[in-house]
Protein backbone atom coordinates (compact mmCIF):
# COMPACT_ATOMS: atom_id res chain seq x y z
CA UNK A 1 0.00 0.00 0.00
CA UNK A 2 1.33 3.21 -1.04
CA UNK A 3 0.59 5.94 1.21
CA UNK A 4 -0.97 9.20 -1.11
CA UNK A 5 2.02 12.03 -0.52
CA UNK A 6 3.97 13.45 -3.99
CA UNK A 7 2.17 12.46 -6.90
CA UNK A 8 4.01 10.17 -9.14
CA UNK A 9 6.83 9.40 -6.67
CA UNK A 10 6.69 6.46 -4.51
CA UNK A 11 6.86 7.65 -0.82
CA UNK A 12 7.47 4.31 0.61
CA UNK A 13 5.54 1.52 2.25
CA UNK A 14 4.62 0.56 5.67
CA UNK A 15 3.89 -3.16 6.35
CA UNK A 16 2.38 -3.93 9.60
CA UNK A 17 2.87 -7.82 10.77
CA UNK A 18 0.68 -8.98 12.91
CA UNK A 19 0.70 -11.95 15.12
CA UNK A 20 -1.85 -13.19 18.39
CA UNK A 21 -0.62 -12.51 21.32
CA UNK A 22 -0.70 -15.31 23.47
CA UNK A 23 -2.52 -15.25 26.93
CA UNK A 24 0.69 -15.18 28.99
CA UNK A 25 0.06 -12.58 31.74
CA UNK A 26 3.30 -12.59 33.12
CA UNK A 27 6.07 -9.91 33.15
CA UNK A 28 9.86 -11.20 34.01
CA UNK A 29 12.05 -8.67 35.81
CA UNK A 30 16.24 -9.35 34.48
CA UNK A 31 19.51 -7.50 34.84
CA UNK A 32 22.52 -7.93 32.60
CA UNK A 33 26.58 -6.79 32.84
CA UNK A 34 28.67 -7.18 30.07
CA UNK A 35 32.77 -7.82 30.46
CA UNK A 36 35.51 -6.56 27.75
CA UNK A 37 33.02 -5.51 25.37
CA UNK A 38 35.04 -4.33 21.96
CA UNK A 39 36.94 -0.59 22.27
CA UNK A 40 34.63 1.56 19.00
CA UNK A 41 35.45 4.94 20.00
CA UNK A 42 39.08 6.53 19.51
CA UNK A 43 38.71 8.36 22.38
CA UNK A 44 38.00 6.56 25.61
CA UNK A 45 36.13 3.36 25.90
CA UNK A 46 32.95 2.50 23.98
CA UNK A 47 29.46 3.69 25.25
CA UNK A 48 27.47 0.46 25.21
CA UNK A 49 24.05 -0.05 25.11
CA UNK A 50 21.69 -3.72 24.39
CA UNK A 51 18.94 -4.10 22.21
CA UNK A 52 16.68 -7.10 22.56
CA UNK A 53 14.35 -8.46 19.66
CA UNK A 54 12.22 -11.20 19.58
CA UNK A 55 11.38 -13.96 16.77
CA UNK A 56 8.19 -14.09 15.06
CA UNK A 57 6.61 -16.90 13.49
CA UNK A 58 7.78 -16.21 9.92
CA UNK A 59 11.96 -16.00 11.43
CA UNK A 60 12.33 -12.02 11.24
CA UNK A 61 12.67 -10.09 14.15
CA UNK A 62 10.32 -7.33 15.90
CA UNK A 63 12.75 -5.32 18.40
CA UNK A 64 10.82 -5.64 21.95
CA UNK A 65 13.25 -4.06 24.74
CA UNK A 66 16.70 -1.47 24.65
CA UNK A 67 18.65 -0.76 27.33
CA UNK A 68 19.81 2.50 28.59
CA UNK A 69 23.85 3.57 27.47
CA UNK A 70 26.41 3.27 29.75
CA UNK A 71 29.07 6.06 29.12
CA UNK A 72 32.64 4.94 28.62
CA UNK A 73 33.43 1.56 29.86
CA UNK A 74 34.06 -2.21 28.56
CA UNK A 75 32.00 -3.81 31.45
CA UNK A 76 28.92 -1.89 31.70
CA UNK A 77 26.33 -3.25 34.85
CA UNK A 78 23.07 -2.07 33.03
CA UNK A 79 19.96 -1.21 35.37
CA UNK A 80 17.43 -4.31 35.97
CA UNK A 81 14.21 -3.60 33.46
CA UNK A 82 10.70 -5.55 33.49
CA UNK A 83 9.27 -6.27 30.20
CA UNK A 84 5.97 -8.36 29.50
CA UNK A 85 6.67 -12.55 28.62
CA UNK A 86 4.24 -11.87 26.06
CA UNK A 87 6.99 -8.92 23.97
CA UNK A 88 9.71 -10.83 24.94
CA UNK A 89 8.87 -14.39 23.32
CA UNK A 90 4.90 -14.29 23.27
CA UNK A 91 4.92 -16.88 25.67
CA UNK A 92 6.42 -19.43 23.55
CA UNK A 93 9.60 -20.49 25.99
CA UNK A 94 11.76 -22.02 23.49
CA UNK A 95 11.53 -19.40 20.41
CA UNK A 96 14.87 -17.42 19.83
CA UNK A 97 15.44 -13.84 21.17
CA UNK A 98 18.50 -12.54 19.73
CA UNK A 99 19.99 -9.32 21.77
CA UNK A 100 22.38 -6.83 20.10
CA UNK A 101 25.22 -4.85 22.04
CA UNK A 102 26.01 -1.23 20.34
CA UNK A 103 28.52 1.24 21.17
CA UNK A 104 26.23 4.47 21.52
CA UNK A 105 27.24 7.76 19.03
CA UNK A 106 25.87 10.83 19.56
CA UNK A 107 24.86 11.09 15.57
CA UNK A 108 22.85 8.16 16.11
CA UNK A 109 25.45 6.12 13.71
CA UNK A 110 25.74 3.59 16.23
CA UNK A 111 28.63 1.28 15.62
CA UNK A 112 27.68 -2.78 16.27
CA UNK A 113 29.84 -4.49 18.85
CA UNK A 114 28.26 -8.22 18.21
CA UNK A 115 25.13 -9.90 19.11
CA UNK A 116 24.36 -13.41 20.74
CA UNK A 117 21.12 -15.63 20.91
CA UNK A 118 19.10 -17.00 23.72
CA UNK A 119 15.68 -17.83 24.70
CA UNK A 120 13.36 -17.91 27.58
CA UNK A 121 13.71 -21.18 28.97
CA UNK A 122 17.23 -20.31 29.05
CA UNK A 123 17.17 -17.14 31.03
CA UNK A 124 14.75 -18.32 33.26
CA UNK A 125 17.15 -20.63 34.84
CA UNK A 126 18.31 -17.59 36.47
CA UNK A 127 22.55 -16.28 37.16
CA UNK A 128 24.72 -19.35 36.20
CA UNK A 129 27.21 -20.61 33.86
CA UNK A 130 24.64 -21.03 31.13
CA UNK A 131 24.00 -17.45 30.99
CA UNK A 132 26.96 -16.27 30.28
CA UNK A 133 27.21 -15.07 26.44
CA UNK A 134 29.51 -14.29 23.52
CA UNK A 135 29.03 -11.27 22.18
CA UNK A 136 30.19 -12.14 18.38
CA UNK A 137 30.79 -9.62 15.44
CA UNK A 138 30.74 -12.28 12.44
CA UNK A 139 32.17 -10.06 9.62
CA UNK A 140 35.08 -9.73 12.32
CA UNK A 141 35.01 -13.22 12.90
CA UNK A 142 35.30 -14.04 9.36
CA UNK A 143 38.36 -11.21 8.88
CA UNK A 144 40.24 -12.60 12.04
CA UNK A 145 41.78 -15.84 12.19
CA UNK A 146 42.80 -15.49 15.86
CA UNK A 147 38.94 -13.98 16.64
CA UNK A 148 37.43 -14.96 19.97
CA UNK A 149 35.11 -12.84 20.89
CA UNK A 150 33.97 -9.23 21.20
CA UNK A 151 32.84 -9.64 24.82
CA UNK A 152 30.83 -11.29 27.04
CA UNK A 153 27.33 -10.59 28.32
CA UNK A 154 25.78 -11.94 31.77
CA UNK A 155 22.94 -12.25 33.35
CA UNK A 156 23.08 -11.05 36.87
CA UNK A 157 19.26 -12.05 37.78
CA UNK A 158 15.82 -12.99 36.28
CA UNK A 159 12.73 -13.24 38.19
CA UNK A 160 9.30 -13.42 36.77
CA UNK A 161 5.83 -12.21 38.49
CA UNK A 162 2.31 -12.44 37.36
CA UNK A 163 0.43 -8.94 36.01
CA UNK A 164 -3.05 -8.48 37.92
CA UNK A 165 -5.71 -6.74 35.86
CA UNK A 166 -8.47 -4.46 37.76
CA UNK A 167 -11.03 -6.96 37.22
CA UNK A 168 -8.74 -10.18 38.83
CA UNK A 169 -8.85 -7.71 42.19
CA UNK A 170 -12.63 -6.56 41.61
CA UNK A 171 -13.42 -10.85 41.41
CA UNK A 172 -11.35 -11.27 44.77
CA UNK A 173 -13.28 -8.56 46.07
CA UNK A 174 -12.00 -5.28 46.29
CA UNK A 175 -14.88 -2.69 46.85
CA UNK A 176 -14.65 0.44 45.47
CA UNK A 177 -16.07 3.40 47.53
CA UNK A 178 -17.18 6.40 45.23
CA UNK A 179 -17.18 9.80 47.00
CA UNK A 180 -18.77 12.89 45.03
CA UNK A 181 -18.04 16.39 45.99
CA UNK A 182 -20.01 19.55 44.34
CA UNK A 183 -18.73 22.78 43.75
CA UNK A 184 -21.39 25.19 45.74
CA UNK A 185 -19.01 28.52 44.98
CA UNK A 186 -20.59 32.02 43.66
CA UNK A 187 -18.09 31.94 40.85
CA UNK A 188 -21.12 29.39 39.30
CA UNK A 189 -23.99 32.05 39.04
CA UNK A 190 -27.04 32.99 40.92
CA UNK A 191 -28.55 29.33 40.79
CA UNK A 192 -32.02 31.30 40.00
CA UNK A 193 -30.70 33.10 36.88
CA UNK A 194 -30.50 30.86 33.92
CA UNK A 195 -26.88 31.53 32.67
CA UNK A 196 -25.80 30.27 36.04
CA UNK A 197 -24.23 26.32 36.08
CA UNK A 198 -26.71 25.50 39.05
CA UNK A 199 -29.51 27.14 37.79
CA UNK A 200 -32.89 25.09 39.27
CA UNK A 201 -34.47 24.48 35.81
CA UNK A 202 -37.54 22.83 36.73
CA UNK A 203 -37.45 20.98 33.15
CA UNK A 204 -34.23 20.00 32.66
CA UNK A 205 -31.18 19.14 34.38
CA UNK A 206 -28.41 21.74 34.84
CA UNK A 207 -24.52 21.68 33.44
CA UNK A 208 -23.80 20.10 37.48
CA UNK A 209 -26.53 17.42 37.45
CA UNK A 210 -25.92 16.68 34.05
CA UNK A 211 -22.52 15.53 34.90
CA UNK A 212 -23.31 14.16 37.90
CA UNK A 213 -26.08 11.65 35.97
CA UNK A 214 -24.04 11.01 33.13
CA UNK A 215 -20.53 10.46 35.17
CA UNK A 216 -22.23 8.99 37.81
CA UNK A 217 -23.80 6.41 35.96
CA UNK A 218 -20.95 5.03 35.28
CA UNK A 219 -19.05 4.72 37.97
CA UNK A 220 -22.35 2.99 40.50
CA UNK A 221 -21.73 -0.18 38.19
CA UNK A 222 -18.53 -0.87 40.14
CA UNK A 223 -19.59 0.17 43.86
CA UNK A 224 -21.40 -2.48 45.71
CA UNK A 225 -23.92 -1.09 47.70
CA UNK A 226 -24.58 2.11 45.51
CA UNK A 227 -24.65 4.19 48.56
CA UNK A 228 -22.72 7.06 48.12
CA UNK A 229 -21.31 9.94 50.55
CA UNK A 230 -21.86 13.69 48.60
CA UNK A 231 -20.84 16.34 49.86
CA UNK A 232 -20.64 19.77 49.11
CA UNK A 233 -18.04 22.95 49.06
CA UNK A 234 -17.58 26.47 48.98
CA UNK A 235 -21.21 27.51 50.46
CA UNK A 236 -22.42 29.34 53.85
CA UNK A 237 -24.89 26.64 55.71
CA UNK A 238 -27.92 27.70 57.79
CA UNK A 239 -28.83 28.73 60.07
CA UNK A 240 -25.68 30.60 60.94
CA UNK A 241 -24.07 31.41 57.11
CA UNK A 242 -20.98 29.70 58.43
CA UNK A 243 -18.83 28.73 55.15
CA UNK A 244 -18.09 25.05 54.91
CA UNK A 245 -16.04 23.41 52.29
CA UNK A 246 -16.77 20.16 53.03
CA UNK A 247 -20.49 19.95 54.02
CA UNK A 248 -22.90 16.46 53.56
CA UNK A 249 -25.88 17.30 50.61
CA UNK A 250 -28.21 15.21 52.91
CA UNK A 251 -27.77 18.04 55.83
CA UNK A 252 -26.88 14.96 58.42
CA UNK A 253 -23.49 15.13 59.34
CA UNK A 254 -23.60 11.42 60.92
CA UNK A 255 -24.68 9.83 57.40
CA UNK A 256 -23.83 11.39 54.40
CA UNK A 257 -24.69 8.76 52.17
CA UNK A 258 -27.30 8.85 49.46
CA UNK A 259 -28.65 6.27 47.55
CA UNK A 260 -27.89 5.68 43.93
CA UNK A 261 -27.48 8.74 41.81
CA UNK A 262 -31.47 9.53 42.01
CA UNK A 263 -30.43 9.85 45.57
CA UNK A 264 -27.54 12.04 44.72
CA UNK A 265 -29.56 14.16 42.92
CA UNK A 266 -32.35 14.65 45.68
CA UNK A 267 -30.08 15.73 47.85
CA UNK A 268 -28.03 18.22 45.87
CA UNK A 269 -31.52 19.40 44.76
CA UNK A 270 -31.74 20.52 48.54
CA UNK A 271 -29.05 22.00 49.22
CA UNK A 272 -29.32 24.35 46.49
CA UNK A 273 -32.04 25.62 47.94
CA UNK A 274 -30.82 25.70 51.81
CA UNK A 275 -27.49 26.96 51.19
CA UNK A 276 -25.76 30.43 49.92
CA UNK A 277 -23.13 29.94 47.33
CA UNK A 278 -19.86 31.27 48.29
CA UNK A 279 -16.37 30.90 48.23
CA UNK A 280 -13.21 30.50 48.33
CA UNK A 281 -13.25 27.25 46.28
CA UNK A 282 -11.07 25.20 48.16
CA UNK A 283 -10.59 21.53 47.07
CA UNK A 284 -8.06 20.39 49.65
CA UNK A 285 -10.72 19.57 52.53
CA UNK A 286 -12.47 17.11 50.00
CA UNK A 287 -9.39 15.42 48.93
CA UNK A 288 -8.42 14.99 52.66
CA UNK A 289 -12.03 13.50 54.10
CA UNK A 290 -11.66 10.82 51.10
CA UNK A 291 -7.95 10.45 52.11
CA UNK A 292 -8.50 9.63 56.15
CA UNK A 293 -11.37 7.05 54.67
CA UNK A 294 -8.44 5.69 52.54
CA UNK A 295 -5.39 5.52 55.22
CA UNK A 296 -7.73 3.52 57.44
CA UNK A 297 -8.15 0.61 54.39
CA UNK A 298 -4.76 -0.05 53.25
CA UNK A 299 -4.73 -4.23 53.23
CA UNK A 300 -6.08 -3.90 49.38
CA UNK A 301 -9.74 -4.69 50.24
CA UNK A 302 -10.87 -1.24 49.46
CA UNK A 303 -10.08 1.33 46.70
CA UNK A 304 -11.49 4.95 46.96
CA UNK A 305 -12.89 7.53 44.08
CA UNK A 306 -13.95 11.04 44.59
CA UNK A 307 -15.52 12.60 42.00
CA UNK A 308 -14.78 16.51 42.00
CA UNK A 309 -17.21 18.54 40.13
CA UNK A 310 -16.45 22.06 39.66
CA UNK A 311 -16.45 25.21 37.26
CA UNK A 312 -12.56 25.29 37.73
CA UNK A 313 -11.84 28.06 39.27
CA UNK A 314 -9.36 26.93 42.25
CA UNK A 315 -8.57 29.24 45.22
CA UNK A 316 -6.06 26.57 47.52
CA UNK A 317 -3.95 25.51 44.44
CA UNK A 318 -0.54 24.77 46.70
CA UNK A 319 -3.00 23.21 49.63
CA UNK A 320 -4.70 20.62 47.41
CA UNK A 321 -1.65 19.80 45.84
CA UNK A 322 -0.34 19.01 49.07
CA UNK A 323 -3.15 16.42 49.83
CA UNK A 324 -2.78 14.73 46.31
CA UNK A 325 0.76 14.39 47.22
CA UNK A 326 -0.09 12.70 50.12
CA UNK A 327 -3.16 11.29 48.53
CA UNK A 328 -1.03 9.35 46.14
CA UNK A 329 0.59 6.78 48.88
CA UNK A 330 -3.23 6.21 49.76
CA UNK A 331 -5.69 3.89 47.59
CA UNK A 332 -7.23 6.43 46.13
CA UNK A 333 -8.23 8.48 42.61
CA UNK A 334 -9.44 11.56 41.98
CA UNK A 335 -11.93 12.44 38.92
CA UNK A 336 -12.26 16.16 38.29
CA UNK A 337 -14.92 16.94 35.79
CA UNK A 338 -15.16 20.60 34.70
CA UNK A 339 -18.16 21.69 33.49
CA UNK A 340 -18.94 25.08 32.20
CA UNK A 341 -16.86 27.59 29.47
CA UNK A 342 -14.01 28.53 32.08
CA UNK A 343 -10.46 28.33 31.39
CA UNK A 344 -9.66 25.19 33.17
CA UNK A 345 -5.25 25.22 32.86
CA UNK A 346 -5.51 24.89 36.96
CA UNK A 347 -7.39 21.46 36.15
CA UNK A 348 -5.04 20.25 33.57
CA UNK A 349 -2.07 21.08 36.08
CA UNK A 350 -3.43 18.82 39.07
CA UNK A 351 -4.31 15.99 36.37
CA UNK A 352 -0.14 15.62 36.33
CA UNK A 353 -0.24 13.43 32.62
CA UNK A 354 2.39 16.05 31.24
CA UNK A 355 3.95 17.12 34.63
CA UNK A 356 3.64 14.81 38.03
CA UNK A 357 2.61 16.77 39.88
CA UNK A 358 4.25 18.05 43.35
CA UNK A 359 4.47 20.02 46.49
CA UNK A 360 7.11 21.53 48.37
CA UNK A 361 9.75 19.75 46.47
CA UNK A 362 8.37 16.19 46.84
CA UNK A 363 6.86 14.70 43.72
CA UNK A 364 3.76 12.55 43.90
CA UNK A 365 4.51 8.78 43.70
CA UNK A 366 1.71 7.99 41.06
CA UNK A 367 -0.40 10.22 38.88
CA UNK A 368 -4.15 9.68 40.76
CA UNK A 369 -6.00 12.80 39.12
CA UNK A 370 -7.87 12.82 35.93
CA UNK A 371 -9.41 15.58 34.95
CA UNK A 372 -12.62 15.87 31.86
CA UNK A 373 -13.92 18.98 30.62
CA UNK A 374 -17.60 18.01 30.62
CA UNK A 375 -17.87 20.74 27.14
CA UNK A 376 -16.39 18.16 24.94
CA UNK A 377 -19.10 15.70 25.08
CA UNK A 378 -22.12 18.12 24.59
CA UNK A 379 -23.83 18.97 21.99
CA UNK A 380 -23.99 22.65 20.76
CA UNK A 381 -27.13 23.28 22.46
CA UNK A 382 -25.10 21.74 25.91
CA UNK A 383 -28.15 19.83 26.49
CA UNK A 384 -27.22 16.39 25.69
CA UNK A 385 -24.20 14.23 26.13
CA UNK A 386 -23.03 13.50 22.31
CA UNK A 387 -22.24 9.92 23.05
CA UNK A 388 -22.41 8.42 26.97
CA UNK A 389 -19.75 5.89 25.79
CA UNK A 390 -16.97 8.51 24.94
CA UNK A 391 -17.83 9.88 28.18
CA UNK A 392 -17.23 6.87 30.40
CA UNK A 393 -14.24 5.34 28.43
CA UNK A 394 -12.20 8.73 29.29
CA UNK A 395 -13.64 8.98 32.76
CA UNK A 396 -12.89 5.61 33.78
CA UNK A 397 -9.85 5.25 31.32
CA UNK A 398 -7.07 5.78 33.78
CA UNK A 399 -8.55 4.02 37.21
CA UNK A 400 -7.85 0.43 36.56
CA UNK A 401 -3.63 1.73 35.93
CA UNK A 402 -3.96 4.06 38.78
CA UNK A 403 -5.94 1.13 40.84
CA UNK A 404 -3.03 -1.53 39.79
CA UNK A 405 -0.15 0.70 40.36
CA UNK A 406 -1.11 1.01 44.08
CA UNK A 407 -1.68 -2.34 44.46
CA UNK A 408 1.46 -3.04 42.80
CA UNK A 409 3.70 -0.38 45.15
CA UNK A 410 2.35 -2.09 48.11
CA UNK A 411 3.15 -6.00 46.77
CA UNK A 412 -1.12 -6.53 47.11
CA UNK A 413 -2.27 -9.77 45.16
CA UNK A 414 -5.91 -9.97 44.33
CA UNK A 415 -7.77 -12.60 46.44
CA UNK A 416 -8.66 -16.15 44.89
CA UNK A 417 -12.37 -15.40 43.18
CA UNK A 418 -14.97 -17.37 45.11
CA UNK A 419 -16.08 -20.48 43.30
CA UNK A 420 -19.10 -19.10 40.80
CA UNK A 421 -22.76 -18.91 42.55
CA UNK A 422 -24.62 -22.19 41.79
CA UNK A 423 -28.70 -21.47 43.02
CA UNK A 424 -29.93 -23.63 45.66
CA UNK A 425 -30.86 -26.92 44.39
CA UNK A 426 -28.72 -27.01 41.27
CA UNK A 427 -26.05 -28.30 44.07
CA UNK A 428 -23.86 -31.56 42.15
CA UNK A 429 -24.68 -34.88 43.94
CA UNK A 430 -22.36 -34.99 47.30
CA UNK A 431 -23.68 -37.61 49.61
CA UNK A 432 -24.54 -36.76 53.04
CA UNK A 433 -22.53 -37.64 55.99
Amino acid sequence: MFPRGIPGKKCGAIILSAEELSNCRDSALMQFCANKLDKKDFFGKSDPFMVFYRSNEDGTFTICHKTEVVKNTLNPVWQPFTIPVRALCNGDYDRTIKVEVYDWDRDGSHDFIGDFTTSYRELARGQSQFNVYEVINTKKKMKKKKYVNSGTVTLLSFSVESEFTFLDYIKGGTQINFTVAIDFTASNGNPSQSTSLHYMNPYQLNAYAMALKAVGEIIQDYDSDKMFPALGFGAKLPPDGRVSHEFPLNGNIENPYCNGIEGILEAYHQSLKTVQLYGPTNFAPVVNHVARYAAAVQDGSQYFVLLIITDGVISDMAQTKEAIVNGAKLPMSIIIVGVGQAEFDAMVELDGDDIRISSRGKLAERDIVQFVPFRDYMDRTGNHVLSMARLAKDVLAEIPDQFISYMKSRGIKPNPAPPPYTPPGHTHHHTQI
